[in-house]
């Protein structure tokens, strides 16, 4: 369902010209895809790496754009407002991209349910959905979904969801710290919240009861598969007769899923294909002293168990 507001715009020819202006002279080709999936980018918090989120988007073009959820951070905008140019170019592009011709679905996950109010609306060019079906090229019907109704800490006990968003948030902040130091020392980006979090993830099996808890849904919904975000972490793993997928996030792994244009799916992990340095200043202007990306580097699907 269209707003209002597009129609009006069409009708008037008030497109804001930026939508119309060609890219800045990249160093490396676009990679054609047929659908990507991206989610907790947590745009308007300090920890949203914005700049390498806009560099991916430039690398890219795809037929399908899925926003799985926490684009933009309403807890954090909330408590105060943070939002540099760096975020919004990153929304720039995502209506750049479906100016062009690029179908858009934003699913509302927790940070930005804000938005779920508005499901079933379209603004810009993009789709607000609640959650999303998609099918591959070889047939299956994945289930796309941002995945909070599936975090127990969220669904059942929000007050300590919002006391863990302040303490990763305090982590997230020694992050910022951390590389910004790194930076100094032109060493390459190294995510220290991940590097927490993995090593405390066998203890509380958080993250493996998360995703059979999303698996099953999938399975009693009768889908082949499901992509969702939500726990910031990239994976792709095999569960009875479907596959479960994770996008990442662009938080502290800045992963993306891709689905190629000839049906294969794979993890994309950003951080190591430009060696942990964007390529995009944080007003989103290439800059000069950057060089070409080495060899893409995906993930391929991997059956665990």
């Amino acid at each position: 369902m269209r707003t209002d507001v597009d129609s009006l715009l069409e009708r008037s020819g008030k497109i804001p010209a930026w939508l119309d202006l060609p890219d800045p002279k990249g160093f490396r080709p676009k990679r054609k895809y047929r659908t990507i999936w991206i989610s907790d980018v947590h745009l308007g918090t300090r920890g949203c790496n914005a700049a390498m989120l806009v560099d991916f988007l430039r690398s890219v073009e795809c037929q399908t754009l899925y926003l799985v959820g926490d684009i933009v951070d309403g807890w954090r905008l909330r408590k105060g407002w943070y939002w540099p140019d760096a975020h919004n170019e990153v929304i720039r592009r995502i209506l750049k991209m479906a100016h062009r011709g690029t179908r858009v679905v934003f699913i509302a996950g927790n940070h930005d349910e804000m938005l779920r109010d508005y499901a079933g609306l379209t603004f810009g060019g993009v789709e607000l959905v609640l959650e999303a079906v998609h099918e591959t090229l070889d047939g299956r019907r994945l289930l796309v979904t941002h995945g909070d109704a599936f975090d127990g800490v969220v669904l059942y006990h929000k007050w300590l969801a919002f006391l863990g968003d302040k303490a990763y948030g305090m982590l997230l902040r020694a992050n910022i710290a951390f590389n910004a130091v790194r930076r100094r020392l032109k060493m390459p980006y190294w995510s220290l919240s991940a590097y927490m979090k993995k090593k405390v993830k066998n203890a509380v099996q958080y993250v493996c009861s998360y995703e059979e808890a999303v698996a099953s849904e999938a399975i009693n919904r009768g889908f082949d598969g499901v992509v969702c975000g939500h726990i910031h972490c990239a994976e792709i793993r095999q569960f009875g007769g479907i596959t479960y997928y994770n996008d990442g996030d662009w938080v502290e792994s800045c992963t993306a899923l891709a689905e190629s244009l000839s049906g294969e799916i794979a993890i994309i992990d950003w951080v190591a294909e430009t060696g942990g340095h964007d390529h995009a200043s944080p007003a989103g202007v290439p800059s000069g002293a950057a060089t070409p990306a080495g060899t893409p580097t995906e993930t391929p699907a991997r059956v665990g168990a």
